[in-house]
């Protein structure tokens, strides 16, 4: 299954992101949206995951979890905002991380791109930083994978120009 990642669009759709996730099985965003306009873009180029992000107003809110987990082939999938990484994750992060023992943990919220392994609790990170105009990042990235099983191959990193 081929996903594409992205996180902390802002209200700012980037044009070749459509180009770059035409291919993809599903489309993941880890919050910040800014506005629904962007995930019903989304919604009709593929199936696609979202939760919200802090700069989310109560439109998108009532329409997206804060976090979701959920299993892909034999991959255990957690995604939420605001994260941290390993081994410095938020106190509500590490409360889920705990409960749900995802293999792959997903957040946005830094704009800084991130792939650790967690080995102590045998998960990896990804943070596919930021792609929209607004914060303070120099370069818009997101990320493209594939589930195979139980692990990610085919990790690619894409900058946006």
């Amino acid at each position: 299954m081929k996903i594409g990642l992205l996180s902390d669009t802002h209200a700012y759709l980037h044009p070749n992101i459509v180009e770059h996730f035409n291919d993809v099985d599903e489309i993941w965003h880890a919050g910040d949206i800014g506005t629904t306009e962007i995930t019903d873009t989304l919604s009709s180029i593929k199936k696609t995951r979202v939760v919200y992000g802090n700069i989310d107003g109560h439109e998108i809110r009532k329409q997206f979890p804060e976090y979701t987990f959920f299993t892909v082939q034999q991959l255990k999938i957690l995604i939420i905002h605001i994260g941290g990484y390993p081994p410095h994750y938020n106190a509500r992060s590490m409360a889920l991380i705990e409960h749900f023992q995802p293999n792959l943990f997903i957040c946005g919220h830094s704009h800084i791109l991130k792939v650790i392994p967690d080995r102590k609790r045998n998960l990896l990170h990804l943070n596919p930083g930021a792609c929209g105009k607004q914060g303070w990042h120099k370069k818009k990235t997101i990320m493209r994978f594939e589930i195979k099983m139980d692990r990610i191959d085919q990790l690619e990193i894409i900058e946006l120009s």
